[in-house]
């Protein structure tokens, strides 16, 4: 009986502060076993969002190691060969990105940006529960889905269909 594959994949965005660390801790939690999460971002601003910090925290999620880190990390030798690559922000979709190891399959699976919302602290709470509710969403879909029965063009298709579902409001 042969395991599973172990996949990699890597959430973008432009400042890995906010949605890619989101997407990282969903994945290390849901995809525990089969998938190793990572973030970077194309302009790294060099902290993680308190506020996804402290979403994460009251969820349970272990929030030590996250940093945020440039995705030339992940383009550098002995950097850990990419499965999937899903960019979480239009900005970053639109750059031109880094030559990763292996093939990795990519997909766009933007959200609005909940560090960009301005308001009360409610309304900013708000707007990170909303990303992370988004995202849980499109993560459990992808962790679930049928790999082993995929050949790769229906699986890049699946992986594309995922982030052009239109994230339901609040």
């Amino acid at each position: 009986m042969s395991s599973s594959p172990q996949y990699n994949v890597l959430f973008i965005c432009t400042g890995n502060s906010a949605r890619s660390i989101i997407a990282e801790a969903i994945l290390k939690r849901a995809g525990a076993g089969r998938f190793t999460a990572f973030s970077a971002g194309s302009h790294p601003i060099g902290k993680v969002n308190p506020h996804a910090l402290t979403l994460l925290k009251n969820l349970n999620h272990q929030t030590t190691e996250f940093r945020s880190k440039n995705w030339d990390e992940f383009a550098a030798d002995g950097a850990p060969e990419l499965d999937f690559i899903f960019t979480v922000c239009d900005q970053a979709a639109g750059e031109m990105c880094p030559v990763w190891p292996g093939q990795p399959m990519s997909a766009h699976w933007g959200l609005p940006d909940p560090a960009a919302v301005e308001g009360t602290e409610a309304e900013i709470a708000a707007a990170f529960a909303d990303t992370y509710r988004m995202m849980i969403n499109r993560i459990e879909i992808f962790v679930n889905l049928p790999f082993e029965t995929l050949d790769n063009l229906a699986l890049r298709k699946r992986v594309a269909e995922i982030g052009q579902a239109i994230p339901e409001s609040a």
